[in-house]
């Protein structure tokens, strides 16, 4: 009940504020209020995970992650696209993408390690949540513009495993969402789609090598760099995860925190 209630509640408030420079920012913070109060008075639980302790400091950790991969998986196939500078008002640009970038990766957290994998993890265990949230995430990716079931897999392994784990590691939704809207931010400022979505960045960025390197069409989350860097960043977080007793047993009815 509080899971469907969870995401029905995030998605209407994130389809109604999906536009703008200010909607977006504005639907993130309506979409954190709308999961406080099912978990409290749907779920009847607390929700640490969206605490104000520590959240600038572990969003801003996500958001040196996020950077750092999506800069490390563009640097080993920059030779493989053409750059040309957009002449668009930069302000704009950035704002724009950011703005979006915000609400979007608000509403996916909240959605799919906020409800999903919590309440999947009281039933079958971290392992078992963490692979079905993966799959689901990767699998809904599948009717955006230009996905294949490669595009649909590569999403499944760097956004579902990597940010799963993430949220293992920390039991913090601010991490993950740090990660994710630095991710999706910085993709669209070099002008890259954003998982099929074209992006009007700060450069015009087209792909000349092959699509296993550059994603194509769907983007530099279709290549098959940043699914390698995906897994190894997800594996010592996973490691933290259980060194930190943050791993549910599979053990029928197990409650978490």
């Amino acid at each position: 009940m509080w899971v469907s209630v969870g995401i029905v509640g995030i998605a209407v408030v994130s389809a109604l504020t999906a536009q703008g420079m200010v909607l977006p920012i504005a639907g993130a913070v309506v979409a954190v209020a709308v999961y406080w109060a099912v978990m409290r008075y749907v779920a009847h639980r607390a929700a640490p995970e969206i605490g104000r302790a520590r959240a600038g400091r572990l969003a801003l950790l996500g958001g040196v992650i996020g950077f750092g991969f999506v800069a490390v998986s563009m640097l080993a196939v920059v030779t493989e696209f053409s750059f040309t500078a957009n002449s668009g008002d930069t302000f704009h640009i950035i704002a724009g993408i950011a703005a979006v970038s915000i609400g979007a990766a608000v509403a996916e957290e909240l959605i799919f390690r906020g409800l999903l994998l919590q309440a999947l993890e009281r039933l079958c265990g971290s392992w078992v949540a963490l692979a079905i949230t993966a799959l689901l995430f990767g699998g809904l990716h599948l009717a955006n513009p230009g996905a294949t079931l490669w595009s649909s897999f590569a999403i499944a392994v760097e956004a579902g495993v990597l940010l799963g784990a993430a949220f293992l590691w920390k039991r913090n939704i601010w991490l993950v969402v740090g990660l994710h809207f630095t991710w999706n931010t910085t993709i669209g400022l070099i002008g890259i789609p954003v998982s099929g979505h074209p992006s009007s960045g700060l450069l015009i960025t087209t792909p000349t090598g092959p699509t296993l390197l550059t994603g194509g069409d769907f983007g530099l989350e279709a290549s098959i760099v940043p699914v390698v860097v995906s897994v190894l960043l997800a594996i010592p977080m996973l490691v933290a995860a259980h060194r930190r007793g943050n791993i549910v047993p599979f053990r029928r009815n197990q409650r978490v925190g």
